[in-house]
């Protein structure tokens, strides 16, 4: 057995002992790691990764982590990629969530996540409405009132096509009475992209995680109009308290290369599991304001799959899928 595996499987012995994932991951450090993270620099799937990996680096579970951005259709340019070059390495993970369950499903992806290995699922975020500052929109419900009016020359610009926040701005259509199938939405490839195009009065309103937005709000840059919230998050009010009864969270998590043993996986779960329980880790989540949301392994996979087939649910109910 080589070496690096010789020292994963040790790290999942560990874990079967019954000693405390920090511990154990403590023990035996990993490699050098490669996480693919199926997005443009700047989002919330590039936030997490990084923030994931610091906190690995600082809980001494991972010696050095390399990490490869390949952005486009929800993540599944960056998904084949890592299916593909990956199998049976157990140095590698992968970025992921609710994002790409959409994408696969509006776009008949050929790669989906059951030819990868579900590790933990780390967080979930509520959705934030924003237009640029000097946008004539004061309100989410100035907002919908030209949506009514002429939805596609309204435009919406959020993350890839199909994903949480093309979901989210279909929830809102339907609950307001207007047909979800003349969204005039722009699918942005990562964050700064996003950012830029809302700033610049590009489109009529953004979409995102609220940690993405967060800095551009702060500096007045963006108005906030509501979030995805059940109740006011950030002093920003929710859609529900604004008469539009929808209430939509954002999960993210990480995936392993598939063709890995169960021990490798079981020494990744208790590796991510430290990294989590760090208090690196805790920071990322106040900064961003992410709420915590660690689910690991099988629990995860049962998670999964219960989740795919409830987005493929809303898109269908929502017209979405051509």
């Amino acid at each position: 057995m080589k070496r690096r595996e010789t020292l994963l499987a040790a790290a999942g012995a560990f874990v079967a002992s019954g000693l405390p994932a920090t511990r154990a991951a403590h023990a035996q450090a990993m490699p050098s790691v490669k996480m693919m993270i199926p997005a443009n620099p700047g989002g919330g799937w590039d936030q997490t990764g990084r923030s994931l990996a610091a906190a690995m680096q600082a809980a001494k579970v991972a010696q050095s982590v390399q990490f490869d951005n390949k952005g486009g259709a929800a993540g599944t340019i960056g998904l084949a990629q890592f299916v593909n070059a990956s199998k049976g390495d157990p140095n590698t993970l992968m970025m992921g969530g609710m994002v790409m369950v959409g994408g696969i499903a509006l776009n008949k992806s050929p790669v989906d996540l059951t030819m990868v290995t579900p590790i933990a699922r780390l967080t979930t975020e509520y959705e934030v409405i924003v237009v640029p500052a000097n946008s004539p929109h004061k309100t989410i419900g100035d907002l919908v009132k030209a949506f009514k009016a002429e939805p596609g020359k309204v435009a919406w610009g959020g993350g890839s096509a199909g994903g949480t926040d093309h979901i989210l701005v279909g929830l809102i259509a339907k609950a307001v009475g207007a047909d979800p199938s003349k969204i005039n939405y722009v699918p942005f490839k990562g964050g700064g992209e996003a950012i830029t195009s809302i700033i610049g009065g590009h489109v009529a309103a953004g979409v995102s995680g609220l940690g993405e937005f967060a800095e551009q709000i702060k500096a007045g840059r963006m108005r906030a109009l509501a979030v995805s919230s059940p109740k006011a998050l950030a002093g920003i009010p929710s859609l529900k308290e604004q008469g539009i009864d929808v209430e939509l969270g954002n999960w993210r998590g990480i995936f392993a290369a598939p063709g890995i043993t169960p021990a490798q996986r079981d020494a990744l779960i208790a590796a991510v599991k430290a990294g989590t329980d760090s208090p690196m880790w805790k920071e990322s989540l106040t900064k961003f304001g992410w709420d915590a949301a660690y689910l690991p392994g099988d629990e995860y996979k049962k998670y999964l799959d219960e989740d795919i087939k409830r987005i493929g649910a809303i898109i269908d109910s929502l017209g979405l899928r051509k």
